[in-house]
């Protein structure tokens, strides 16, 4: 819409409009050069961070990258922008924003105060101005407190996600590995299945199998089975164990509707799981996974750079008070993200950009096996995540999911994040593991097979099964 240009040792830079201007003021990664959306050079990168820089903030109240008529997620985030919230910062531009994200001026209340004035435009432009130090630094300063049976995202805490994913859906199995995660301290996020046969009476029987666990250790924790929102539905219609209702969401109308969604369909989900009140101390009952290169490969990107189109799905979220956020960082693959480098930055982005938003983010800190990674970038992300306040991060058997195929985190991980920067499980979950005789004289999680309580109850649980 408007002609943007910065002159840089005698040469003239021009963008065309506000998404090229985005695009290429964005790190290299390897979505956006499939795309043909990158930068061509650093330099012209350095023009167009330049140019962002000096751009007033609400120039993205004013350009629209989808149009308001042709997009509900246009639509929602400018119909429930808060202008009142905007007004402290309405005056500066992209890069003075950025400065001011830095300050002490922006603390904890103020940020939170702040949240319903930004769109997620402001919130990517201005990550793309920051180094990886900048988007831990603000990202530490931002919590978002959920709560269904325990509390997330309080300061200094870690929350995590297990993941007992099993690739026949044996309900043998599942167990085993739900009662071997517990043992390292991990599932106060939830304790989430990704289904092998993603059918109404298959969730159903996963559901009641981790409910009937949940219910005999009386566990302080939530469970899913992360079917599609309208297997959710049925599940609930026909009496299911329905705790969280999961949805992967993307951050265009077309590319939800390539996940068979809309806001429509989200909100009667919703109105669903509240009417059980399952939970028991809050009514956070909804859980998205988002993930950069998701709107490019569905092809609804609508030429915008895969860090902006990503950070609009966090205004869906947003708008659902969800108890779980999290990106699946590095799952869709090097075609969007190439190798740990892409990786680490693209998780350090997501984190800062949907915290700052006011949305309790987490990470599947993973990447695929043909992608230029390892697990040493993945220590590198789950350690800049933790320092950076990340609400939780995911776990599964020896990091590696034998049902989807990927490389994640393990479960001792979770101790070592937890001993190192001394942060602690959930509070109520944390009292739980008290009570299971999961902490020695020193306070220190015991390594898993020292627990007499717990080797009992194994014991009993094998028996029963």
């Amino acid at each position: 819409m408007g002609n943007f240009a910065h002159s840089f040792r005698g040469e003239t830079y021009r963008f065309p409009d506000l998404k090229t201007v985005l695009a290429c003021a964005s790190g290299r990664r390897s979505g956006d050069e499939l795309a043909e959306l990158a930068a061509e050079s650093d330099t012209q990168r350095v023009a167009a961070r330049a140019v962002l820089a000096d751009l007033p903030l609400s120039i993205f109240l004013e350009e629209p990258l989808i149009p308001y008529e042709h997009d509900e997620i246009t639509r929602l985030i400018f119909d429930t922008h808060d202008a009142a919230a905007f007004k402290p910062v309405s005056h500066l531009t992209v890069g003075g924003f950025r400065d001011w994200l830095l300050s002490y001026e922006a603390d904890s209340p103020t940020l939170a105060r702040l949240a319903p004035g930004l769109t997620p435009e402001m919130a990517a432009a201005a990550s793309k101005l920051m180094r990886n130090q900048d988007l831990i630094s603000v990202a530490r300063k931002c919590h978002v407190v959920k709560k269904f049976r325990n509390t997330i995202g309080l300061p200094g805490r870690l929350s995590s996600r297990l993941q007992p994913n099993h690739p026949t859906d044996d309900l043998r199995g599942i167990a085993a590995s739900t009662l071997d995660g517990l043992l390292y301290g991990t599932g106060d996020a939830v304790i989430g299945i990704n289904p092998a046969t993603d059918n109404v009476q298959n969730c159903i029987s996963l559901l009641d199998m981790l409910d009937n666990l949940r219910q005999r250790y009386d566990i302080p924790t939530q469970t899913c089975v992360l079917t599609h929102v309208t297997n959710a539905i049925e599940v609930m219609n026909a009496g299911g164990a329905m705790d969280l209702v999961f949805q992967s969401i993307a951050g265009s109308e077309a590319a939800n509707q390539g996940f068979g969604i809309n806001l429509a369909i989200l909100r009667e989900a919703q109105d669903a799981a509240l009417s059980l009140k399952r939970g028991t101390i809050g009514n956070d009952v909804m859980y998205f996974e988002t993930g950069q290169g998701a709107a490019l490969s569905a092809g609804a990107h609508y030429g915008i750079d895969q860090q902006t189109i990503e950070t609009r799905a966090y205004a869906v979220a947003r708008a659902f008070s969800p108890l779980l956020v999290n990106t699946v960082v590095g799952f869709i693959g090097p075609e969007y993200l190439y190798d740990g480098k892409q990786i680490i930055r693209a998780g350090l982005e997501d984190h800062f950009c949907a915290k700052l938003l006011g949305v309790p983010m987490g990470c599947d800190v993973c990447y695929t096996n043909h992608a230029e990674a390892d697990q040493d970038d993945m220590d590198t992300l789950m350690t800049l995540l933790t320092a950076a306040g990340v609400s939780f991060v995911i776990a599964v058997p020896g990091a590696d999911d034998v049902m989807l195929n990927y490389q994640s985190l393990s479960y001792h991980d979770i101790l070592y994040l937890r001993a190192t920067f001394n942060v602690r499980p959930a509070p109520e979950f944390e009292s739980w593991l008290e009570k299971m005789d999961m902490f020695d004289a020193a306070g220190r999680m015991r390594l898993p097979g020292q627990n007499p309580v717990l080797k009992r109850l194994i014991a009993e649980h094998r028996d029963a099964a």
